[in-house]
Formats: structure tokens, C-alpha cells, sequence
């Protein structure tokens, strides 16, 4: 396991020759207002430990985030190494572990390297000041004169000695310090060059990485029977369907040790998995007829017919006194995102071993912190009784059912009183998953015929996503209530500068379970802002890279665009397409930064997009030349992870676009494998060219969203510079591509 062979926190405290930089537990914070979050007070009765500097020359460095693939298990390694002034392979991060890790929230809005390796840096470099120290006093030298290389300290005449040496019968524990300094990034020798990234040997070899993988003596195999009302975890339903679970239907079977029903929650338990995969499918369950669902074929119209609540962002000047003036055009568009899934290759897995004295949950959860106090909730122990072991699991950048089968074999383990393992199946993952929400965006831009934009209102619909643990709702722990948030104003304000403007967020209950997902509602968001900005571009006859460029005050923003536009040769379309070809050719522009959180709320990396791609008008089948991508990450931690990453949201994003949409019949999710959920394969990819700006010096930005966040809106752009028709409704698939042309042709 990626944490295996690190002493624990209590080992740590307690162990002379040991140097660690502590800092004193708080209060969990409290979400926000109009915010999700975790209702935990749990505060430990040890200090948290960010370093650890060990005599036998170990160091071991501690983040509450957790690695979903992003390689910050490496990044926050150079961090550490660099302010240490050691190699980064003598650094080990402790990840995820409840009991091990500082309680730094849960790892979402690509925060970690911009915000929770903040500590970290300031705990690297406080131990190595202290080491200076140490040596200073042994040496009998100023600390001035002293500096740090390879794991030594260095005296003026080239003596060294090892941290080890240094840390031999000494426990020194410091409280961190935030006001230390750190090293000048022009001084940086680790930080800023590629490294490879820890994890992939372990994972190239088939060693223990995966939570798929785990197993412990005694332990038993689980499989869940979910209710009828798949997708569904808000109605007076919910928990109340169960009518009769037959035990008589599997009690022959095979290995068959118990079934488990808990108010709508059932799941059967046997000894090897195959058993118990047979057992969950022979076992006979009755329920009660489910309650009329509203319709859902239609999203966008569930959407923007659904009760919402105004909540106005921002407002400047009047964006009603510029509409109907002369020599101006006004535009009304609306945009469309649909529900989506996260889409994990593996369905979800966990190991829990319920004790009366101690419970631990092997879990790929991305939130260790808030999964501990869901758990103690829903089994009645206090979140000291309770040790999350966080593992690799199937990749989801996002909330997908990692929490919530860690509740399903936590129920079993509880009724079985021995260690349970529960694998989901494909239906399981996909009709239960929280989704990514669909999303509905209204704008409304007046321009002038000169080219000046004089108004923009942007009105956002998006249902809200915070999907309680689904065993908490099945067994009626917490109540099944609708929970209105407000989440939809990631990156709803425009980058683009307006006289007047005006934007507001409609808040709403969820139509569906549905959580956080890459990107969040900024994706959808930069999808109706910058398609819409190509659009007044078209009107006024300008260069859509030039319209851009026209209405940007952000300098770092401008440098980028022109920066990508220059390594994809960009050129000003003077002719359309021929009419008559098959084939049409497309390029399109489009600009984001990922800004996070309640507004006003705090930005991440800025990216950019230019796409190539042609259209087989006949097929409407797309197929992608090339995608010049751009990133402003501030500094870069690891050049070759940051590059991995825009590579990654390159292809989950094209995905996205073109393929992925949840359909529903009746009201529930009908998405039950990979045929009716298709994803992008390998041959579908095009080249992907990475423009990463030179910013060493700046504050890092996450970059695990950001590059996602232009894309859709890229593409739209190049399929109506190809077509000269506009995409305002993802995904663009070959059918929804050929319908939209034909009926142009058709209007025509």
C-alpha cells in the first residue's frame, strides 16, 4: 500500500530521534452557508504532524489530500525534498489516512498544491531551520554560516553531518510556524523540473496499490440488492420500498453466510465473491410500486421548469438601457450540459472489519475526513472508533460510489462481525453514481455594430449536488429531504469585460442524486460564456481570437491566448467551406479560468483551447485533427505531471462533448453498462500539443480542472466555423451533428 511501513502518528510522537513539526488539532470547519459539507466536531487529542525527520534518515511528510491520479503523491514530495534540500526520493507522503493525516477538508477544487501544500512547504522549511540549529549548537557556529545539502548540514570548511546524526537521542517537536521563510523560487533545484511519479512502479508490477486488490484474513464477500428508484436519494420514498426479502430463495446456494436488510438497504454475504454474486442475483426481493416520477427525456425542460431560487451575483451598470438602441444587436441564446457520469473503468469497492473496539474501513474514498463522520453516523460509534485507510481505487475526479460502498460492507461487516468486502457491479456504479448535474445557462449580450460589447446577463440553472451516503438515506439514518445548495456560480462571471452586466444563479433542489464533478458548474458555465463571446465575435464580423483578445483585461489571459494561438497558427478564416464538400473543415478558439467556490471565490490555472476538426456532413461523425491546449499555471511543481494532467482533461473532456450523456426512462436512470453510455476510445484521440506558460516565481494553481473548462466550448466554436451552424446542446454526437445540419438545410 502507498502508505505501508510509515510509523504511526502516536509512534512518531513518542520516538526520540525524531524531529517533527506538529500543529495543534481545531475544530473541523464548518461549511459554508448555501454550501455541502460535513457535519463533523471531531477533534483528535494529538497534534497533527506535517514532517517527520528521523536518525535512521527516514523523513515522512503528511497531506489530508488524497492522490485521484493528479501525481500530487510526487509533487508534495518535491516540495518537501526542496525545502529540505534533499533528494525526492527520501521523502515518503502520507496520504488519506483518517488517523494519520492533518484534517485539510476534502480533496476537491484542485486545491492542493495552491492551498493545502501551504503547511507543508512552511513545515519542510521550519525543520530545516532547526536542523541548522542544532548543528549550530553543536559546532559552536552561527547558524548564518551553516547551510543544507543532500541531507546534511554544512559548515564553512565542508564538515557535514546527516540529519540522522543530527536527530541521535534528540525528540524535538515544533509547533508550525506559517511565518518562516521558505526558499526563493529562483533558488529551486527539485520544484520546477520533472520527476517520475512515485506510484506508477508499484502499479506497473501488480503490487498492492488498489483497493480491488485488498484482502484480510477471514474475510467474507458482499454484494448489495439496491431498491427500484435507481438514481433517486431525495423523496418520501426513499428508505420506506422494502416489502419482503425471501431468505428461502438463497439459503441453499453455496457459501451463502447471511442476507442483511436494513429499511431499503439489502445485501447478501458468502464466502468467495462468486458466490455471492450468484447469491444477490437469486435472491428475491419484493417492493412496493414505485411512486410516479417526473419525466426526465427531456432535462433541459425538467431543468428550467423546476422551482428555483434567484440569487444575484454581481450586478454593474443596466443591462436593459443598452437593448433596442440604434446601430445595436441583441442576442438570446440558451445552453445546454447534460447529466453525466463519472464514468470509473472499475465499479467501486470496499473492505470494512467491524469491531467492537476499533472499526477499519479500506476505502477509495476522496474524502477520508468525511466519510469517517458519514460512517459514524450511520453505524452510531463515535469517529474515534473509526480508522478510514484510504487506497487507489478506479479513477473519478469527482464523488463516484467510493463512499458509498464503504457504507454498504461497513452494514455487512456490522451484521456478519467479521471483515466483508463489497464489490459493486456495473449497474450498481452507473445507475447509483452521483451524476454530474445537468446544467441549463440563459445569456443575453448586446454589441454594438462597431464591435463594442455594451451588455451581458448570464442566468444559471443548475440543480444541486451533494448526495448524501446512500446507506444513511436506504436504512433512514437521515432523512431523505430535498437539499437546496448553491453551486452554480463556479466561473459564472464572465472574463470577458461588459459596460453593463449582470449575473445570477438560480438555485435548485436535485432532480437526481448527483455530486461534484470535474469542473463542477465552471464547465458549463465557460461553455455558454465563450460560445456565446464566438457568437457576438460573428455578428460584428470580427476574428473570434481577436474579439477575445479585445475584451480582456487580464494580461496573463491575453499572453496565454496569443501564446496558444501562435503554436496552433492560428489564421483568420477569409472564405467559408465549400458548400458542396462532404467534408467540412472547422477551427475554433475558446478561453477559461477555473474560479472556485461561492462566489467570489478564488481562481485556478487559466487555460485555453484551439481545436482543429473536420465534419462528414453526410455521417455527422466528428473527427478531431488536433488540440492545442495552454495553461498558466503559476509555478509548476513537477513540468511533466502538469503536463499529464491538461493531457487527461484534454481526453475526459472530448468525451464529454462528444459522447456522454445519462438518459433516463421514467424518470430513473436507464444507463445501465457501457452500450448505453458510450466513452471515447484510443482511435478517436488526436494529437494534443501543450503550451505550459513560463511563470516559475508565481504562486502554483491547481490544475486538475482548469484545462477541462475551455473545451466544450472549443469545439462548439470549430463546428460552426466548419458548418456554419451552431452547437448550443452537448454532447455532439453523430446523430444530434446530422439532425442540426439537415434541418438547417431543411430551414434554408
Amino acid at each position: 500500500m502507498p502508505n505501508a511501513g510509515a510509523p504511526t502518528r502516536g509512534e512518531l510522537l513518542a520516538r526520540n530521534g525524531c524531529l517533527s513539526i506538529v500543529r495543534q488539532p481545531a475544530a473541523p470547519v464548518k461549511p459554508a452557508p448555501g454550501q455541502p459539507g460535513s457535519g463533523s466536531s471531531y477533534v483528535q487529542d494529538t497534534p497533527e504532524i506535517f514532517v517527520a525527520v528521523l536518525d535512521d534518515g527516514r523523513i515522512f511528510a503528511f497531506n489530508g489530500h488524497v492522490d485521484l491520479g493528479t501525481g500530487i503523491r510526487t509533487s508534495l514530495g518535491q516540495i518537501v525534498a526542496e525545502e529540505l534540500d534533499v533528494p525526492a526520493a527520501r521523502v515518503q507522503m502520507i496520504l488519506g489516512d483518517s488517523t494519520e493525516v492533518p484534517n485539510q477538508g476534502p480533496t476537491i477544487a484542485s486545491a492542493t498544491i495552491q492551498i493545502s501544500a501551504v503547511p507543508l512547504r512552511f513545515a519542510a522549511a521550519q525543520a530545516r531551520l532547526a536542523l541548522i540549529g542544532i548543528a549550530a549548537q553543536t559546532w559552536g557556529l552561527s547558524a548564518d554560516l551553516l547551510r543544507t545539502g543532500d541531507g546534511c548540514v554544512i559548515a564553512p570548511d565542508n564538515t557535514r553531518l546527516t540529519f540522522g546524526a543530527l536527530l541521535e537521542g534528540r525528540r524535538v517537536t515544533l509547533a508550525l510556524d506559517n511565518t518562516v521563510a521558505v526558499k526563493d523560487p529562483s533558488a529551486y533545484r527539485i520544484v520546477g523540473r520533472s520527476a517520475p511519479r512515485v506510484d506508477l512502479p508499484a502499479k506497473a508490477t501488480g503490487a498492492l496499490t488498489f483497493v480491488h486488490d485488498m484482502r484480510v484474513p477471514g474475510m467474507l464477500h458482499g454484494r448489495v440488492v439496491r431498491p427500484p428508484y435507481a438514481g433517486h436519494d431525495c423523496g418520501e420514498f426513499i428508505g420506506k420500498m422494502l416489502l419482503d426479502v425471501d431468505l428461502a430463495s438463497v439459503e441453499a446456494l453455496p457459501g451463502v453466510r447471511g442476507v442483511v436488510a436494513i429499511g431499503d438497504f439489502v445485501g447478501v454475504v458468502a464466502e468467495r465473491e462468486e458466490q455471492a454474486i450468484r447469491a444477490a442475483r437469486a435472491l428475491r426481493v419484493t417492493w412496493r410500486a414505485l411512486p410516479s416520477l417526473p419525466s426526465l427525456n427531456d432535462p433541459a425542460r425538467a431543468i428550467s421548469s423546476a422551482p428555483a431560487r434567484r440569487r444575484l451575483l454581481l450586478e454593474e451598470g443596466d443591462v436593459e438601457s443598452v437593448r433596442g438602441q440604434v446601430n445595436t444587436t441583441t442576442l438570446a441564446r440558451t445552453y445546454v450540459w447534460p447529466y453525466q457520469m463519472h464514468g470509473s473503468i472499475g465499479p467501486s469497492c470496499a473492505l470494512a472489519d467491524y469491531r467492537d473496539d476499533h472499526i477499519t474501513v479500506w476505502s477509495g474514498t476522496q474524502n477520508p475526513l468525511s466519510l469517517r463522520y458519514d460512517l459514524s453516523v450511520l453505524v452510531d460509534r463515535a469517529e474515534s472508533d473509526i480508522n478510514i485507510v484510504r487506497m487507489e481505487a478506479a479513477g473519478c475526479y469527482g464523488r463516484n460510489c467510493a463512499d458509498d460502498v464503504s457504507g454498504d460492507a461497513l452494514l455487512l461487516s456490522r451484521a456478519m462481525r467479521c471483515p466483508v468486502r463489497v464489490q459493486l457491479t456495473r449497474a450498481d456504479e452507473h445507475q447509483w453514481e452521483p451524476k454530474g448535474t445537468a446544467q441549463v445557462v440563459d445569456v443575453t449580450g448586446t454589441v454594438s455594430d462597431m464591435g463594442e460589447t455594451l451588455g451581458y446577463e448570464f442566468a444559471s440553472r443548475y440543480p444541486s449536488n451533494d448526495a448524501p451516503l446512500l446507506a444513511l438515506l436506504l436504512t433512514g439514518a437521515t432523512p431523505a429531504e430535498p437539499r437546496v445548495f448553491e453551486m452554480g456560480d463556479r466561473t459564472a462571471v464572465s472574463p470577458y469585460t461588459f459596460k453593463h452586466r449582470r449575473f445570477v444563479c438560480n438555485d435548485m433542489a436535485p432532480l437526481v442524486r448527483a455530486s461534484w464533478f470535474r469542473g463542477v458548474s465552471a464547465l458549463p458555465n465557460s461553455f455558454a460564456h465563450d460560445v456565446f463571446i464566438d457568437e457576438l465575435a460573428f455578428v460584428t464580423g470580427v476574428d473570434p481570437l481577436e474579439f477575445r483578445l479585445r475584451h480582456l483585461e487580464d494580461e496573463r489571459a491575453r499572453e496565454l491566448l496569443e501564446a496558444v494561438a501562435t503554436r496552433a497558427g492560428w489564421q483568420r478564416r477569409v472564405t467559408r467551406n465549400d458548400p458542396d464538400a462532404r467534408v467540412l473543415q472547422g477551427h475554433g478558439v475558446a478561453y477559461a479560468r477555473y474560479v472556485h467556490s461561492r462566489f467570489p471565490g478564488f481562481g485556478a490555472a487559466w487555460s485555453a483551447w484551439i481545436v482543429d476538426l473536420e465534419v462528414d456532413r453526410v455521417t455527422g461523425e466528428i473527427r478531431l485533427k488536433r488540440v492545442t491546449v495552454g495553461q498558466d499555471t503559476g509555478t509548476v511543481v513537477n513540468p511533466d505531471g502538469v503536463r499529464h494532467q491538461i493531457h487527461g482533461n484534454v481526453i475526459q473532456t472530448l468525451s464529454r462533448t462528444l459522447k456522454e450523456r445519462v438518459r433516463f426512462t421514467d424518470g430513473l436512470v436507464a444507463s445501465r453498462e457501457w452500450g448505453s453510455y458510450p466513452i471515447l476510445t484510443f482511435p478517436e484521440l488526436p494529437a494534443v500539443d501543450v503550451v505550459q506558460m513560463e511563470r516559475q516565481g508565481e504562486p502554483p494553481l491547481g490544475s486538475g480542472e482548469s484545462a477541462s473548462l475551455p473545451g466544450p466550448a472549443a469545439i462548439a466554436n470549430a463546428l460552426f466555423d466548419a458548418t456554419g451552424v451552431r452547437f448550443r446542446e452537448a454532447p455532439f454526437t453523430a446523430d444530434v451533428v446530422r439532425a442540426t445540419l439537415q434541418a438547417a438545410m431543411t430551414a434554408v
